[in-house]
């Protein structure tokens, strides 16, 4: 049995779609997951407004399924400025307001209120460190000795949180981020390409030959 996990959802065998190819079974023949498991997920990221975006994201999917998220993310990036990092830090109560009222995302106030205060985290680490949202995250991929060279229902019952993630998600809370639980963390680094989480059978090793971490930080 070959497994993975995409926050919550867990697949559980390999899966063909029905254009032939294999794909991880959380994607359950959506077209919006299959373009989603096909072109991003897993990939790894290294720039600033997407880390941002996905973290903030996570902490909006946080008890819902990501399809839910994605197919209200146009809207999120709209209300949010294209994740702008400077721009959303600005926002005020008022643009709280606003943003609750719409019906097009996901309504929690205090997540919006999150994904402000993370903005402003962002540039105070920026500053204080001297050194991008990337370059802290990726600190915390895991080595290889940490990672399993296949999965298997046991290990993903054991580390739906792992070091790595509590570590992040730690690092995050120390520095005012908030709605970055050590599961959340996982999540996106899952969604971020820190770890390959893919299905054996789909073979989205070739990723890594492409997109390294020294391309990225």
């Amino acid at each position: 049995i070959r497994l993975s996990l995409v926050g919550s959802e867990m697949c559980i065998r390999d899966s063909l779609s029905a254009d032939g190819k294999a794909r991880c079974f959380w994607q359950a023949g959506l077209p919006e997951y299959e373009a989603y498991h096909d072109r991003e997920w897993g990939r790894p990221v290294g720039s600033d407004t997407a880390l941002y975006e996905k973290l903030c994201l996570e902490g909006f999917q946080a008890g819902l399924s990501w399809i839910t998220v994605l197919r209200k993310r146009d809207a999120f990036r709209e209300l949010f400025e294209g994740f702008d990092v400077e721009r959303v830090a600005a926002f005020t109560p008022a643009d709280v307001d606003r943003i609750v009222q719409d019906p097009r995302i996901i309504r929690h106030r205090g997540k919006i209120q999150a994904t402000i205060a993370n903005a402003r985290a962002v540039i105070r680490l920026r500053q204080e460190e001297g050194r991008s949202l990337a370059a802290f995250l990726w600190a915390f991929e895991p080595p290889a000795s940490d990672r399993p060279s296949f999965m298997t229902l046991d290990w993903l019952r054991n580390n739906a949180v792992t070091p790595a993630s509590k570590a992040m998600s730690s690092a995050l809370r120390k520095r005012g981020f908030n709605f970055v639980g050590p599961t959340t963390c996982y999540a996106f680094m899952q969604s971020m390409g820190f770890v390959n989480d893919h299905i054996e059978a789909v073979s989205y090793t070739h990723l890594r030959a492409h997109e390294t971490k020294a391309n990225i930080v």
